[in-house]
C-alpha cells in the first residue's frame, strides 16, 4: 500500500473531522470511502456513456429504434407486473 498526501483547506479539514466523527468513522476511513464512492461513481457513468454511444450508434446505423409511446406503455405494464410484449424496434420516422 502506498501513501498519498493531499492538501485540504482548514475549513474542509474541519468539516471532514465533524463529519467523520457523526458517521463513526475516523477522518482516514471517512476520506477513504468518499475516495472509493467517487471512482465508483465515475466507473458507473462512464459504463453508462459507453453503452449510450453504442446504442446511439446502432441507432445511427439502422436506424432502427422503439418509439417512445410503445416503450412506455411497455414499461408501465412491467412496473404492474402485467405480462407485456417487447415493443419491435423499426424504423424512425423525422
Amino acid at each position: 500500500m502506498s501513501t498519498t498526501t493531499i492538501r485540504i483547506e482548514d475549513e474542509l479539514k474541519a468539516r471532514v473531522a465533524v463529519a467523520a466523527k457523526r458517521a463513526g468513522k475516523t477522518a482516514h476511513a471517512f476520506i477513504l470511502d468518499a475516495i472509493s464512492q467517487t471512482v465508483e461513481q465515475v466507473e458507473l457513468d462512464n459504463a453508462f456513456n459507453a453503452i449510450a454511444d453504442q446504442r446511439w450508434a446502432n441507432l445511427q446505423s439502422t436506424g432502427k429504434t422503439v418509439p417512445w409511446e410503445d416503450a412506455k406503455a411497455y414499461l408501465a405494464a412491467r412496473a404492474r407486473s402485467e405480462p407485456a410484449r417487447k415493443p419491435a424496434a423499426r424504423k424512425r420516422t423525422v
